[in-house]
């Protein structure tokens, strides 16, 4: 998201999370500075209802330099990064290092599954991440609005809990409510929920959930 009303909008539905994509090749990348946008939420403005349950802030970068992603840490007030790109292992000890001193974050390490065997990629990252994205293999990075078979999640027999991923749209709050996994946490939200790339519908958005959670 960048739109900071849209994101003020989102908010208030209660939603745990709220991701910035900062990633130039994407349609939905964050170019605006966060205090002449307005992009970040003050928690205040918030309605007294829902304040307290401001979402994190997740940045999303794909093969970036680490100095721009500290940088953007710092500057969108981030609580998250998710890379969804070729990071090694020793990028993000390093990253979590330097960033210790400056701004705590927690990792997302996001796995692209086209078949069972893709999701053995997780044991890379397992003891230098603190979640994973399952998402759907395409030829772009994430975004495609596809569904990959969840059904192989069941070979992840790992620690660390993850997010559920790929093409989820206004229709599959049914089988999200189906499907069980001990460490799934939540689903991600994104091109199926857009009035355009990086403004969410928040009446779709508020519809599903609510069907969602009954």
């Amino acid at each position: 998201m960048r739109d900071g009303e849209n994101i003020r909008q989102v908010a208030e539905l209660g939603v745990d999370w709220i991701g910035m994509i900062f990633w130039p090749k994407s349609p939905r990348n964050v170019t605006m500075i966060p205090s002449h946008a307005g992009i970040i939420p003050d928690r205040g403005n918030l309605s007294p209802l829902t304040s307290h349950l401001s979402p994190l802030r997740v940045g999303v970068f794909v093969d970036e330099m680490a100095q721009n992603i500290i940088t953007r840490v710092v500057n969108y007030q981030l609580d998250l990064v998710q890379l969804h790109g070729h990071e090694t292992p020793t990028l993000i000890r390093n990253l979590r290092r330097t960033l210790a001193d400056i701004r705590p974050v927690k990792f997302i390490k996001a796995i692209s599954v086209g078949s069972r065997e893709d999701i053995a990629t997780y044991k890379d990252y397992e003891d230098c991440v603190d979640y994973f994205l399952f998402d759907t293999k395409c030829q772009t990075v994430g975004g495609s609005g596809n569904q990959f078979d969840w059904s192989v999640l069941d070979a992840y027999d790992g620690d660390l809990p993850f997010l559920l991923s790929g093409g989820i749209g206004p229709d599959d709050a049914e089988r999200v409510k189906a499907f069980h996994h001990p460490k799934c946490i939540g689903i991600d939200l994104n091109s199926k929920f857009e009035v355009e790339p990086g403004l969410k519908d928040v009446g779709k958005l508020k519809s599903f959930l609510e069907r969602v959670k009954r």
